[in-house]
Formats: structure tokens, sequence, C-alpha cells
């Protein structure tokens, strides 16, 4: 038998969250800063010199779009596609080679997190503004292939990461965790991941301070909460 939210329009209570879709670097990945790294790196294979009021222009853009699909940023930045290709490729190189110099690790308590949202029946998906290729060297850097029921990055949702809300409606149709957008929450740390999350029609839209976007951008962005880190996720779900 379906359940039916009670109030279908207000905040859903607690125990009605059935899906929890989870953002990586900056929310539950601290990678310190290595997003700007890589994009330096692209930059230069392009000829953009360090230093310049062009590189400046297109870091101000980069910080400002954290959590978009890197792809898309990248079209932005470039214009024609196979630049824009060419500026990803390097990028995803320089992030891989940065991972696999063990320039990451878990955010404070997000692997326990997870666990604990997984143990109270709920369904955990982790998704990325990444390629594939760079998603599965975290995950393999940090030992978490197995960590939650689903991953997800742009590629797996048709080509469209954030802020459009595919990401998020995948991870429903792909696990039918729940028989309504509502009964979902979704957390991140960047403007981006509020904005897809609200367009996906969750219930919960949970900000974390943890990465690249302060209080005042993740609620301007639409957050419904805005919490220290991810670690307090499962307690705001009433997982304790």
């Amino acid at each position: 038998m379906v359940r039916p939210l009670t109030h279908p329009d207000r905040t859903p209570a607690p125990d009605d969250i059935q899906l929890v879709v989870l953002d990586m670097a900056g929310t539950t990945v601290a990678d310190g800063g290595l997003v700007e790294e890589a994009f330096e790196a692209a930059a230069r294979s392009l000829g953009v010199a360090p230093g310049s009021a062009e590189h400046a222009r297109q870091l101000a853009y980069v910080r400002a779009t954290m959590g978009e699909s890197k792809i898309s940023v990248f079209r932005h930045l470039f214009g024609d596609e196979p630049t824009a290709r060419r500026a990803n490729a390097a990028f995803e190189t320089a992030y891989g080679e940065l991972v696999d110099g063990g320039r990451i690790a878990p955010v404070d308590g997000a692997r326990e997190a997870i666990e604990a949202l997984r143990a109270a029946g709920r369904t955990v998906v982790l998704s990325t503004g990444f390629a594939r290729i760079t998603q599965d060297a975290l995950l393999a850097a940090l030992g978490w292939q197995d960590l939650a029921d689903l991953t997800l990055c742009p590629a797996d949702a048709g080509g469209r990461g954030r802020p459009y809300p595919d990401m998020v409606l995948t991870a429903l149709l792909h696990t039918r965790a729940t028989d309504s957008v509502r009964r979902i929450a979704v957390a991140g740390d960047t403007s981006y991941d509020m904005l897809s999350g609200r367009r996906a029609g969750a219930g919960i839209v949970a900000g974390v301070l943890t990465g690249a976007h302060d209080r005042a951008q993740l609620e301007s962005a639409g957050a419904t909460h805005v919490l220290g880190s991810v670690a307090e996720l499962p307690a705001l779900l009433g997982v304790v």
C-alpha cells in the first residue's frame, strides 16, 4: 500500500525520507582545493597563463560554478565544443593524478553517516559533476566502491549535470527507492547542488559548510537546511 505524504507542500517528516542523494567533493570528500589546481593545469594546456586577466576571469567562473558538471563549465569558458573537450580531458587527467597522489580524504564523519543512513533503511546515492573515470578514481582512493547503493555522474543522467535535476531524478528512477520526489533528501556544498535538488522537487535540500559556498549562497539557492557537515545529516533525518 502506498502511504501518502501527510502534508505534501511542507518539509517531510524525517521518516518520510527514503532516498538520499549526496554530492562528493566538498560534501563527503575533502579534496583540499584540487578542483582549482586541476583547472589551472587545464588552462595552461590551452595557453591561458596563470596570473593573466583571462586566467583570473576563468578561475572566478570556476569558483562561482562549483558543483556544475565540468564539461559544461569548459563549454562556457572556451565556447567551442572541441576546445571544451580538450580542456575537460586535461582537467580530468590532472585531477586524477592529484587523487592518485593521496591528496583526498573523507569529510569527517561522512562514511559513518552513509553507513548509518543505509543501516536505517535509507537508500544512498553518491553523485558528482566529474566524469565517470574521475569518480571511480575517487571511490577507489577512498575504498568506497561499495559504500553507497549507487554512484552517478552526469553521463549516467544523459549528460546533464547540476544545476539540472537530472541526476537526482536518475537516482530515483534507478533505485526506485520511493514513490515521491518529496521523499528525497539532497545534500551538497554548492549553490548548484541546492538548485538541482529544488528543481527535482526533493523534500529536503541540505547545504553543508565543508566546501565551496557559504551559508548565504546556499540559502539563496534554496537550501531548506544548512548543516555544519554531512555528519549532521542522519540526525536531521531522524537516524540516531
